[in-house]
């Protein structure tokens, strides 16, 4: 979604991120899973505080791509780790 940003979220996610851009060529593109490590890039995609996100696979929308939130492997956010919707994720990929 951000192009020209790199970093942690504070900094890259300051740059101009291109929302309906990203949903389009996942829409063309077609993959099976799209997989933020991040909550905030996530709730900037659904358009809702990153209070609100949860963890772990998103609710399915028809004719896109499943939608999975990660926590963040950086070492910053080390705090709020949890292997449980990484867990998720591997558990549907070895699934699909």
């Amino acid at each position: 979604m951000c192009k020209t940003g790199a970093g942690m979220d504070h900094a890259a996610l300051n740059f101009p991120i291109d929302v309906p851009a990203f949903r389009e060529k996942m829409v063309r593109y077609r993959p099976k899973t799209i997989a933020f490590t991040s909550k905030k890039a996530a709730s900037l995609f659904y358009g809702q505080p990153t209070k609100t996100v949860t963890l772990g696979r998103q609710p399915t929308e028809r004719d896109f791509p499943i939608v999975f939130v990660l926590t963040s492997p950086s070492g910053a956010a080390s705090g709020h780790w949890s292997i449980r919707p990484w867990q998720e994720l591997a558990d549907w990929i070895r699934d699909a």
